[in-house]
């Protein structure tokens, strides 16, 4: 099975080619578009992200429909309606929004590759999609006594009551004026209620844990997001600056390069 890659952002093309290489399949990577199309011959799946230093990427997704069946899969961190449905239109088989998981692409990929296989012109010289070797099966092992039951896992009834019985015991973390509830997933800033999102208040959490230590953006992106992320981290900076508008522009320092800290302005401990 090879993959073509169409991306021209080294970090997100790495990340792919690991991901991808992890499961069994085999990888091109090329960053423009004029590339992909030269390199099209032999492909059995096309990940191409729609934002290319030279052709438009539903362009290039039209022309590969011209010429190929081969199942084509967009990539965009445009999430609009219209650039999903242009890539549709133009002959893509799926379009996934960047961010995401590996474990949604290879779902993805593994999909369209089950439809793909009605295409007589692309099944002649695709390649199966590897399967996962059978389980060996354990030798038989003389009677003897019994192994203990093994006990149910917990219900969804009992996991919540966990959870909530973990937030109960969790402290309300501050930073002079500012505290943040865990219990109540409330954020209070001289003593004034601050109305934020889910995302907003875990990003918040993990900084005012440590006040003063600087947090690695991939390291805020794994916690708060997904350990799995692909795609720029451009959503952690729009939702910093959402933070800074809320508390005001001091509470959270940049460190260029590195990532965030929070920092309890002067101002507010006057």
């Amino acid at each position: 099975m090879n993959v073509l890659i169409v991306e021209d952002d080294d970090g997100v093309a790495e990340a792919l080619e690991q991901a991808l290489g992890v499961q069994g399949y085999q990888t091109r990577r090329v960053g423009t578009g004029a590339e992909a199309l030269r390199e099209l011959a032999g492909a059995s799946l096309v990940l191409l992200d729609l934002g290319l230093p030279d052709l438009d990427g539903h362009e290039v997704c039209r022309r590969i429909r011209e010429r190929s069946c081969v199942p084509v899969i967009t990539l965009s961190g445009r999430t609009d309606e219209l650039s999903r449905v242009m890539a549709l239109h133009m002959g893509a088989d799926d379009f996934i929004a960047k961010p995401f998981s590996r474990y949604e692409l290879v779902a993805r990929i593994q999909a369209v590759l089950r439809r793909a296989r009605d295409c007589l012109q692309h099944a002649a010289g695709a390649v199966p999609a590897p399967r996962p070797a059978p389980a060996p099966v354990p030798a038989a092992r003389p009677a003897g006594p019994a192994a203990p039951p093994t006990p149910p896992a917990p219900t969804a009834q009992e996991e919540a009551r966990e959870t909530t019985a973990h937030r109960a015991a969790q402290p309300p973390h501050l930073a002079g004026p500012l505290r943040l509830d865990p219990r109540t997933r409330k954020v209070f800033l001289h003593a004034e209620e601050v109305c934020i999102t889910r995302r907003e208040f875990d990003l918040l959490a993990m900084l005012i844990a440590e006040p003063g230590t600087v947090m690695e953006r991939q390291e805020i992106m794994a916690t708060v997001w997904d350990e799995n992320w692909f795609g720029s981290t451009r959503t952690l900076d729009v939702h910093v600056g959402s933070l800074r508008s809320k508390l005001g522009n001091e509470w959270i320092e940049t460190v260029r390069g590195v990532g965030y800290r929070l920092t309890v302005p002067a101002a507010a401990l006057a």
